[in-house]
């Protein structure tokens, strides 16, 4: 079955399978959208974890993954857990700053790898280039290059160069930090598998 991923803007993501709906991050969304069967917590600041949007997108059996517990977190995954959660599967790959006081490694704060209809997206979260990214071996990469809190443009290319992905799609730009000028400067670097979606631009992996 086609998987289809949608960035909404800045960090966040949404990923369907016409069965599931998946939100990572959710973050400003709006109105409009589909509620949740599975949404994922890369950490705790708030433009990451936002209850408001949580909570609109959730029905009575949302389940809400993070790395931290909180009153909406249904389940508590850590770098390196895995759950199987029926439709999906979702692993934990960490997630951390190098020379950087934003994201320490010792916060917790993850990745995750999703696998879903026979597909596996890896959405870093909000890191720098980390030894972590060369296992990761998937159909699509959603990649950091704002700055400044994450890896740049270049550093994202870099680290998109030690993985195995079919194309990756920069995110966590356009609002706090970063522009599309980052999103563009990262495809100049990494490649002709760079994927530039706008805000509610959508791309499926058949």
């Amino acid at each position: 079955m086609p998987v289809t991923v949608t960035w909404l803007g800045h960090a966040s993501v949404m990923i369907g399978d016409g069965h599931s709906v998946v939100f990572i991050d959710p973050w400003k969304t709006g109105t409009g959208l589909p509620q949740a069967d599975l949404i994922l917590v890369t950490h705790e600041h708030y433009d990451h974890y936002s209850e408001s949007d949580i909570r609109a997108l959730s029905k009575d059996s949302t389940r809400v993954v993070a790395p931290m517990s909180t009153p909406l977190v249904t389940d508590v995954i850590a770098p390196g857990g895995r759950l199987d959660l029926g439709g999906a599967v979702v692993s934990a790959v960490p997630a951390y700053n190098i020379g950087k006081r934003f994201h320490p490694r010792e916060s917790g704060g993850v990745g995750y790898v999703l696998e879903l209809s026979g597909r596996r997206i890896y959405y870093a979260g909000d890191t720098d280039a980390i030894p972590e990214m060369r296992e990761i071996d998937v159909d699509a990469a959603l990649i950091p290059v704002g700055g400044t809190y994450t890896m740049d443009a270049l550093e994202a290319a870099q680290a998109a160069g030690t993985m195995k992905a079919r194309v990756f799609i920069p995110t966590h730009y356009g609002d706090i930090v970063g522009s599309r000028d980052d999103a563009k400067a990262f495809a100049g670097h990494a490649g002709s598998d760079t994927l530039i979606l706008e805000p509610g631009g959508s791309t499926t992996l058949a």
